[in-house]
């Protein structure tokens, strides 16, 4: 069996429907809610359904051979600290514990989040200084590299799992995030922008180094990012903080080109202003150093812009309000 935290999320969800065709037995580890969020797991035949408080207890009294821990405040915005910390550090440190003594493999969800604006560029270094030189740009990122310092601190140490990998996911989109609300990805918002017949809005640029339209980010198909989690599932030798990108970064005028092309339409843009609370922290720029991946070993090509967008469209059409 498998337990994967955060599973009815994003990411979680959508590496639970490529085990389920593997017909590994899934263990769902999540809060369901008053949200429509069951719906990600819809057709998949679960093990076991377990709340996070009692995820501890749950695994004293089970066999399983693999956690991956997706769960987490993925919030950008939040701004309860302590919240984030309980959820995002906390319990990855109990999870952590209890596979390090267990001697149960670990995959968990770091993000680049963790490199704010990109000033010790974008590389994977797993070493503890330049984790320590890392000014992540909101709280959210910083909770996330707390504990990527103390994966690495207490590897160091020797109380580790046997197999653990600290994935730093760049801007993941695809199939199953619609009840992220405001922080779905820029394909899915402007997607539905477009599906209304509405002008799509782009913020200005506020960097003379970047046209209006003309920021870049490194945009991650969810069906790579699952793909790396289960080439690491296959490869226990692998361990340590990889980046999951795709190596390029593309503008957000290259996603409205993208979505004119997959859906047929001409796609109209207005770009507005920046809110004035974002803009001091704004990136212009991620481009993931997909290097260390590379020499560990992985050896699937990363999905194009056009080609994830094209079949996220076909998904989105073929299943409203996933």
């Amino acid at each position: 069996m498998i337990l994967i935290t955060g599973a009815t999320g994003f990411i979680g969800s959508n590496y639970a429907h490529l085990l389920a065709t593997q017909g590994e037995e899934i263990v769902v580890c999540d809060w369901f809610g008053h949200h429509h969020k069951w719906k990600n797991l819809s057709g998949l035949n679960l093990a076991d359904i377990v709340v996070p408080e009692q995820a501890l207890e749950w695994l004293k009294h089970n066999k399983i051979s693999l956690v991956v821990h997706m769960g987490a405040i993925s919030t950008t915005t939040e701004s309860d600290v302590d919240y984030l910390l309980k959820q995002n550090f906390e319990f990855s440190k109990q999870l952590w514990n209890w596979c390090a003594d267990a001697q149960i493999r670990f995959i968990y969800a770091s993000s680049a989040a963790t490199y704010g604006a990109g000033e010790h560029g974008f590389v994977d270094d797993n070493s503890i200084d330049y984790l320590q030189k890392l000014r992540p740009l909101n709280a959210y990122g910083w909770s996330k590299n707390l504990f990527d310092m103390w994966a690495v601190t207490h590897t160091a140490r020797g109380h580790h799992p046997p197999q653990w990998a600290g994935l730093k996911f760049f801007n993941v989109y695809g199939p199953r995030e619609t009840h992220k609300g405001p922080q779905r990805s820029v394909a899915h918002q402007l997607y539905e922008q477009a599906g209304r017949g509405e002008t799509i809005k782009l913020f200005k640029s506020y960097n003379p180094s970047y046209p209006d339209g003309g920021q870049l980010r490194d945009f991650v198909f969810v069906d790579d990012c699952c793909n790396v989690i289960e080439w690491l599932r296959q490869t226990p030798a692998v361990s340590g903080i990889l980046n999951v990108g795709t190596g390029k970064a593309r503008s957000f005028t290259d996603i409205t080109h993208a979505l004119s092309q997959a859906t047929g339409q001409e796609v109209k843009v207005e770009f507005i202003d920046m809110p004035a609370q974002i803009r001091q922290h704004y990136q212009y720029f991620t481009q993931s150093d997909m290097t260390r991946l590379r020499q560990v070993g992985y050896p699937q090509e990363f999905t194009s812009l056009e080609q994830g967008v094209a079949e996220y469209v076909r998904f989105l059409k073929d299943n409203p309000g996933f």
